[in-house]
């Protein structure tokens, strides 16, 4: 019987075959803790009686949802963490360079078939360069950072394929809010997802990002890609026969399968509040919208910002409409400001922020309140997420984004 990718990766890791449902003890190849969960994963280390982490350099932590300061107590976390980070050697520290999920890639920290964990739910975004990754909570990361060791279930794997060539207004966002909506919320819980298709391969792996980073909202404990040349790039790393057998085998047993045409795809829109509530733009196109997001850990890249400048070029954001965008990280601000994009954006009357998690999880600017609407390029549209419980919120991609900002209203991008 042959292997998916997720089983693959934990056989190698543990030294002999597994199968979906075996409970097994891996090896951690590195961890992530943001400045929300520092406090809580300190005192809990210290609480099970560990004296030293297991190896402070694949310890990463990183400060993006609460910079800067938007809340009195903010700054706790960050005394906590540097007090933390001081006492145990830890050296991986990112203050205000970009969101943790971009930054985990971007800088290095994770390469194909690694098994990584991290104390956010959108940890499942690293699958886009072939690693098993998946959010835990801090009683499991402080378990980790004293034994380097985490017990699992090997998940089953739903297999999805896409096949052809998508519309020119079409991106990965609107592919993986078609594939929630189809699952709904709970359809692959703790499943892994698996990505193939000519569709998928022809994809930057910013654009897989996108995907695996919202593989969570339907479930899933993780979402995989088979690592590639673009993906050896990124990761500067040479690629090699470990990486390109990092695909499902043809006689793998997949729970499901679902097979997409790319052809078929529209501009969709997850419609509020829930991320499931999946809908075409055009039955939603002529809404009145008083705000528009581009950034996040989803959709906050230099392709995205791109995007967005290419629609928003000679333009201008409509009138009492506020278009704030925030890059994902520093990197991707500074490479925005070199090619011009920054520019673009900013003379058609965007808001351009510092890098970080920002209006995505209600902070540092963009509260929205009651019977406002916001389109946003994010991955979560709860009750609540970006102000009162009463603020509607439309997630899309950059590209419907960018469109609706110049419209003042809902509206199915032209490209």
């Amino acid at each position: 019987m042959g292997q998916t990718i997720i089983e693959k990766i934990v056989s190698r890791n543990v030294g002999h075959d597994v199968h979906p449902g075996d409970i097994v003890t891996v090896n951690v190849d590195r961890v992530m803790i943001h400045d929300i969960f520092i406090p809580f994963v300190a005192e809990k280390f210290e609480e099970m009686g560990f004296q030293k982490l297991w190896d402070p350099d694949k310890v990463v932590l990183i400060y993006d949802h609460l910079v800067p300061a938007s809340q009195v107590d903010d700054t706790r976390h960050f005394h906590v963490g540097n007090a933390f980070a001081e006492k145990y050697g830890m050296k991986n520290i990112h203050r205000s360079d970009g969101i943790c999920h971009q930054l985990m890639t971007e800088a290095l920290y994770v390469k194909p078939g690694n098994i990584v964990f991290g104390t956010d739910s959108h940890t499942t975004t690293y699958g886009c360069v072939g690693a098993f990754s998946s959010g835990i909570g801090y009683t499991e990361m402080a378990s980790i950072l004293g034994t380097g060791t985490m017990w699992i279930k090997v998940p089953e794997t739903i297999k999805v394929v896409v096949e052809g060539t998508l519309p020119s207004n079409v991106t990965s966002k609107d592919i993986i809010l078609r594939l929630i909506g189809d699952l709904r919320a709970d359809g692959a819980t703790y499943q892994a997802l698996e990505f193939s298709g000519d569709t998928i391969e022809s994809m930057s792996v910013a654009s897989r990002m996108t995907m695996s980073n919202m593989a969570i909202e339907a479930g899933a404990k993780c979402a995989l890609f088979t690592p590639d040349e673009k993906t050896a790039e990124y990761c500067e790393i040479e690629l090699t026969e470990r990486e390109t057998s990092l695909k499902g085998d043809a006689d793998a047993r997949y729970i499901r399968e679902i097979h997409y045409k790319a052809e078929d795809f529209v501009p969709v829109l997850a419609c509020p509040s829930q991320v499931d509530n999946i809908h075409p733009v055009s039955e939603w196109e002529g809404t009145p919208i008083d705000q528009v997001f581009i950034g996040s850990c989803t959709n906050g890249r230099l392709e995205d910002l791109q995007k967005a400048a290419s629609i928003l070029r000679g333009k201008k954001v409509a009138p009492f409409v506020k278009l704030i965008v925030t890059p994902a990280s520093r990197k991707i601000y500074e490479q925005a400001l070199e090619d011009g994009t920054l520019a673009i954006l900013a003379e058609a009357g965007a808001m351009i922020t510092h890098p970080s998690c920002g209006l995505c999880c209600g902070r540092t600017g963009g509260i929205l309140t009651d019977g406002e609407r916001v389109v946003a390029t994010n991955n979560r549209n709860f009750l609540g997420r970006m102000g009162t419980s009463k603020v509607e919120i439309f997630l899309a991609s950059p590209a419907t984004a960018a469109a609706c900002a110049v419209a003042g209203k809902i509206v199915v991008p032209e490209i």
